[in-house]
């Protein structure tokens, strides 16, 4: 049975624990329905368009975004059917039922929706029977060669043995999101598609195993905006050894889990400006046009129900004295907040 080599460091911990910090915040928001359908149409928007980048789709996000809303464009076939299907992928990992058991149909079914009109369909959803390398774009230099094709059903096996056992299942959903998704790549179980599939998979992981946090985020745009520092990473990790059992996961991981911990902090910051406008809209009665600094404010206003200087220049470490003060002052005319005592010593709260 495979098992994944691995060493939890420190960055790793870290990463994990931001993860784990900002999931509380974003399962815990009281959003609007209205609000939690944009952000999570947003999400998997910018899933399947940079999704599809990262692998040589050449439509804008622009283009992606009116596919998705049913307008025709002008653009190459195989472009348009890959936005389609990759929607579909998402689609699917929405329904999926929980308790899940992990199984090379349930790969297989990503597959057939990823490569639908794209592959023949003896390839479509299937396991490949031939070989194949990956190869560096601008010199054709082979940069990867998975296994023999005669390999993949035993190595899946064995992945599978691992990811569905009480063993497997005693490690932390986020590395065995990270986890799947090096494996599945490093096993490229099929001809075309096994990166967006392995993607999918993981993000199946991650769903299935209580980190959807409202299905709110995008690992995809992480990867996207460095392509290099993705290959690399899972490059640099395949380069360690022929065997799968034998390469150590542990720089893999540490970039895995930095990803969705920066994304994750996207989410939980875009929430709390949100949750910070709805609750001044309340009491105030109307909108209230308010500075990112003094955005940052009110958020830790609607947390900690006060702040003092000290504070406010850990929250503005670039800002100075006076300018946090001006910022102060402008929220007072405009009765958000009240204050108590003058001078350095001053304590602010929200005006109820």
């Amino acid at each position: 049975m495979y098992a994944p080599k691995y060493t939890i460091n420190n960055a790793i911990l870290k990463n994990i624990g931001t993860i784990e910090a900002c999931r509380e915040v974003i399962d815990n928001a009281p959003l609007v329905p209205a609000y939690e359908k944009k952000f999570k149409d947003e999400a998997a928007l910018r899933t399947v368009y940079h999704g599809t980048h990262l692998e040589g789709n050449d439509l804008s996000f622009s283009q992606a975004q009116r596919i998705l809303e049913g307008e025709e464009i002008s653009a190459r076939d195989r472009d348009i059917q890959e936005i389609i299907n990759y929607r579909n992928v998402v689609n699917f990992l929405d329904g999926i039922v929980k308790p899940l058991t992990y199984s090379v149909d349930l790969l297989c079914r990503l597959h057939e929706l990823t490569t639908d009109k794209l592959l023949t369909a003896d390839k479509v959803g299937q396991i490949r029977t031939s070989q194949v390398v990956i190869k560096d774009g601008a010199t054709g230099e082979i940069t990867f060669r998975p296994p023999p094709a005669i390999e993949v059903p035993f190595l899946l096996a064995d992945f599978f043995d691992w990811l569905n056992s009480s063993m497997g299942r005693e490690v932390h959903p986020i590395l065995r999101g990270g986890i799947a998704h090096y494996a599945l790549v490093a096993i490229h179980p099929f001809v075309e598609g096994n990166g967006r599939v392995s993607r999918a998979f993981a993000t199946l992981i991650l769903y299935a195993e209580g980190y959807d946090t409202k299905r709110l985020f995008s690992l995809e745009e992480y990867f996207d905006r460095d392509a290099a520092s993705y290959y690399d990473t899972l490059i640099n990790t395949s380069s360690q050894s022929e065997e799968l059992a034998g390469r150590d996961l542990t720089e893999w991981l540490s970039y895995f889990t930095k990803g969705l911990a920066i994304e994750l902090e996207r989410v939980r910051d875009q929430i709390r400006r949100i949750s910070a406008d709805l609750q001044i809209k309340k009491r105030m009665g109307q909108q209230v046009a308010l500075s990112d600094r003094q955005l940052k404010l009110m958020e830790y206003l609607n947390q900690h129900s006060r702040i003092q200087m000290r504070e406010a220049k850990k929250l503005l470490p670039m800002v100075s004295e006076d300018t946090i003060l001006r910022e102060f002052q402008d929220l007072f005319k405009k009765g958000i907040i009240k204050r108590e005592s003058f001078g350095r010593g001053a304590v602010y709260k929200l005006r109820t």
